[in-house]
């Protein structure tokens, strides 16, 4: 069954969950109850779905240990009972093979690939439909995410701009201010001391004074609502690309596991492997109504296998080989033993996740005192996720 084969990668979640960059509220944004809602909603939202994949995880960790319990209990039964079976799977094999010798006159698709199509059938349509869709949408994702990665370093470039003008303008008014009143000093030499007529050039003085003063002034006012607005947008260029990566998380591990479960790059060639599958079972029906003798010792197998509670003992049909060739058998139960090893690792690590932003998020919420009724419905919604396993 491909279920036991080996995935040819693992897909590292730690990586991408590190390359979101998280907005932190500021004093002043605490202060304000929407901003607050907002953050804490969208943490949570991120809480849930993470937690959805845990518990994800720990349904395939428990299939996975239950096919090792099968493996353990046909082990160690006892050696009339196990021979009985070995035989039976020995004609299944027998008969297997005699079945792709005339299948495989012109073989386009490999038994492992049969095997699998055969055994999800039904869902093959719509896991090819699936896959395409989200192929192209994590297309579209890369290029939004480009798109923002390109905004936010606009953003960020425009503030730092601004505020080396804030600093200049400040500068300016500084010597500005210096050389007013140097110019005053002047002016009050000039008509005290020696006595000339100043009352108009005072009066120039006082007016370029004050409208320079005030046109400096004005300028930085408007850099600093400027730098404002820019740190503003900025932080919502990153929080929506935050909500793009989680997004982007979400799809490309549904593409990967996809890519690992059917072995194939892309829904193109899951959907050639399909047609190519609908071909070969045309032709295998036409051997298949003669076929009686596979169908009577696969019952058998079952209806033996049944016997001692396994899992699911119809899986040894097509996995017949493993219970023949001790090699096979040894193979799969590696397989399985490492997959779930990977599995254990990516738990934790989603588990840790999910507790550390929970922590975050009760932290902030015990400072604020924020608990609207959309935040209770999805702090209840992820505590009874973490309870179903």
């Amino acid at each position: 069954m491909f279920f036991f084969k080996r995935r040819k990668k693992e897909k590292v979640l730690e990586k991408k969950y590190d390359e979101i960059e998280q907005v932190v509220l500021t004093e002043q944004d605490k202060k304000d109850p929407h901003k607050v809602e907002h953050f804490v909603i969208e943490r949570l939202e991120q809480i849930l779905e993470a937690q959805k994949e845990v518990n994800e995880q720990r349904a395939e960790y428990k299939i996975i240990t239950s096919y090792l319990n099968d493996i353990h209990t046909i082990d160690e039964l006892p050696q009339e009972e196990h021979d009985k079976i070995v035989d039976m799977a020995q004609n299944i094999v027998a008969l297997n093979q005699a079945r792709n010798e005339f299948i495989h006159a012109e073989k386009k698709i490999s038994d492992a690939q049969y095997v699998q199509m055969q055994q999800e059938e039904a869902e093959i349509p719509n896991a090819i439909k699936r896959l395409k869709a989200n192929e192209t949408y994590l297309e579209v994702i890369k290029k939004d995410l480009k798109y923002l990665e390109r905004e936010k370093s606009e953003w960020m470039m425009y503030k730092d701009s601004l505020k080396h003008e804030r600093k200049s303008l400040q500068h300016f008014l500084y010597v500005l201010i210096g050389v007013i009143i140097s110019v005053a000093v002047l002016f009050f030499i000039l008509q005290f001391v020696l006595k000339l007529p100043m009352q108009m050039a005072w009066t120039i003085f006082l007016f370029l004074s004050v409208l320079s003063i005030s046109v400096t002034y004005i300028k930085m006012l408007n850099a600093e609502s400027e730098q404002r607005r820019a740190e503003n947008n900025g932080n919502k260029a990153i929080a929506l690309q935050n909500k793009v990566k989680m997004k982007s998380i979400s799809v490309t591990n549904a593409v990967d596991y996809a890519h690992e479960k059917y072995h194939v790059t892309s829904s193109n060639e899951l959907n050639r492997i399909w047609e190519a599958y609908l071909e070969a079972i045309k032709e295998r029906e036409k051997f298949e109504r003669n076929s009686d003798d596979l169908e009577y010792f696969s019952t058998r197998l079952i209806r033996e296998l049944s016997k001692y509670r396994l899992y699911d003992a119809r899986v040894w049909v097509p996995q017949a080989i493993a219970l023949v060739d001790h090699k096979e058998m040894v193979e799969i139960t590696h397989n399985l033993v490492e997959r779930r090893q990977k599995l254990r690792t990516r738990m934790e690590y989603s588990i840790e996740l999910v507790q550390k932003q929970r922590e975050d998020v009760d932290k902030l919420l015990s400072e604020v005192k924020v608990l609207k009724p959309k935040i209770i419905e999805i702090i209840n919604a992820i505590d009874q996720l973490g309870q179903t396993h």
